[in-house]
């Protein structure tokens, strides 16, 4: 095997072995097999509304921490090669195999950062198609983005179709932005508790909100609490989720703790999407995976059917025999800051820059991760002078958000947008802060970025932050693995794209100068 897609790869150069995720050789092998026949259908195939809903969906277990169950691979390999296209009884179509087919080490670096990025922005798109939102523009470029790296393009072309991958990553997030905000509402500032009840409690991790409804929903008379997790902190924002009253929570922190904190919970655990860990015994057979998520031998939360739930009955009568969730914290958090909140608060935030009360923006999105040095970014959090406030998405703000940062005249030091996709409310907010300053250049703003990343979602982001015209991005803790000297060069000297340092006072320095 070869990995390096995210970024805790080993030893910041590539998994061979097994992968830090606690991926097998086997499971990377069939990703490899996988993702060649998703170039063979999108070589063959026109992507009309059926393809690209396998493509979206395909894609998505294949990221960082989804789908580590070889069955599962297996049933999606036979059916992906069942939808390669007729070329011809006397031909044959043949792709690379894994990422190390690509010699050119500049050109397999552009190859692999499309794909992680078309990754992201399947990920993405699927979550919206789930909430019955599609664009059939989205599916024709992953498959046009698919079939190009399958091919010999030039440096040049692959650069092109990254700046586009980064343009239809802005426009699949604004279309989960509405998907979201129509079914659920628009999410609103909200208080969430960190402690625990004394009822019963099933604990929801990945990103799914659909799944979340229709469990509160079943839920809901059954004399047992709903906790999130992780991804899943943002749903206690919306109006439609947060009407639930066995809606109890959040427990715990980023995905990565979860083998001690899911242990602790003492109820049955959802994960709905991507960051699982390998499950530890004492919670295994309490443990229900669904969607692109996959765990060999773990049980599973049937598919959808159509205009029907997906059917958590069993969660639901198991938490009923269990013992409450183990207490790990107290206090609270605020969430809800989705573009509609904080453009609310514009006028008051246009003053207090005016005024030098608020003095700099940090967006601090991104995902959190194992390393120890992310402490960096807490340290970054602590040591930003108090007229400085930080914008947060995706799981990265458990580095600081339970840190008493503080208010501005009212406005939270912290504003916390929501998931990972949720980026996109920032880059909105930021965009509308340029008009309300008479601003030609967003980057004439107030603004930086120290953003944390790990697995493609975050690759996709960045993408769409760089089609937006975003420059001066710090990036951390450590570069992509699968970005080369070459590439990096270009992203230097056409974005400004820089890593943050092992000196987190120096950095802060820095972005306070809005260097």
């Amino acid at each position: 095997m070869f990995c390096f897609q995210c970024q805790e790869t080993s030893g910041g150069r590539g998994c061979s072995r097994v992968g830090v995720c606690g991926k097998s050789a086997e499971v990377a092998d069939l990703q490899d097999l996988l993702i060649a026949e998703l170039k063979k259908i999108a070589l063959t195939r026109p992507v009309d509304r059926e393809i690209g809903r396998f493509l979206v969906r395909t894609l998505f277990a294949t990221i960082t921490n989804a789908d580590f169950a070889p069955a599962s691979l297996e049933a999606k390999l036979a059916e992906a090669r069942s939808l390669v296209g007729d070329v011809g009884s006397a031909a044959r179509i043949d792709v690379p195999l894994g990422v190390l087919a690509e010699e050119n080490e500049d050109v397999r670096s552009l190859k692999e950062l499309i794909a992680y990025g078309v990754k992201g922005v399947a990920a993405y798109a699927e979550h919206a198609a789930v909430l019955g939102f599609e664009d059939e523009e989205i599916y024709a470029f992953i498959g046009k983005a698919l079939a190009t790296v399958a091919g010999e393009p030039s440096v040049d072309e692959l650069l092109g179709l990254a700046l586009e991958c980064g343009s239809v990553a802005v426009k699949t997030t604004a279309l989960l932005d509405e998907a979201n905000a129509t079914t659920f509402g628009t999410p609103r500032a909200t208080t969430v508790d960190l402690g625990v009840g004394t009822r019963p409690g099933i604990l929801v991790s990945g990103h799914d909100l659909l799944d979340l409804k229709e469990l509160l929903e079943q839920a809901a008379d059954e004399g047992v609490d709903v906790y999130t997790h992780s991804e899943m902190l943002p749903a206690h924002g919306y109006p439609e989720l947060k009407k639930y009253p066995c809606l109890r929570g959040n427990y715990g922190g980023a995905w990565h703790a979860q083998a001690k904190e899911f242990g602790l919970f003492n109820g049955p655990i959802v994960l709905t999407t991507n960051c699982l860990t390998p499950p530890r015994d004492e919670y295994r057979d309490r443990l229900f995976v669904t969607g692109p998520v996959g765990w060999p031998g773990v049980k599973r939360i049937g598919a959808r059917p159509d205009g029907g739930q997906k059917d958590f009955s069993e969660v639901v009568e198991l938490a009923k025999t269990c013992a409450p969730p183990t207490e790990l914290e107290t206090g609270t958090v605020t969430v809800g800051f989705a573009r509609d909140q904080i453009l609310a608060l514009a006028d008051k935030i246009v003053e207090a820059v005016k005024s030098g009360k608020i003095k700099r923006f940090v967006v601090m999105a991104g995902c959190d991760g194992r390393a120890p040095s992310r402490k960096y970014f807490t340290e970054v959090a602590e040591k930003l002078p108090q007229d400085c406030v930080i914008l947060t998405a995706g799981c990265a703000k458990y580095r600081y958000n339970k840190l008493n940062l503080g208010e501005i005249d009212g406005i939270p030091r912290v504003l916390d947008a929501g998931q990972c996709n949720d980026s996109y409310s920032l880059a909105v907010v930021a965009l509308k802060l340029k008009e309300a300053f008479g601003l030609d250049d967003v980057n004439d703003l107030p603004l930086s970025f120290d953003v944390a990343w790990y697995e493609q979602k975050a690759v996709a982001v960045l993408l769409a932050l760089l089609a937006l015209g975003f420059k001066g991005i710090r990036l951390g803790p450590t570069l992509p693995a699968f970005v080369s000297p070459g590439v990096l060069k270009v992203l230097v000297e056409n974005f400004d794209v820089k890593p943050t340092t092992d000196d987190p006072a120096a950095d802060v320095a820095a972005i306070v100068a809005g260097k």
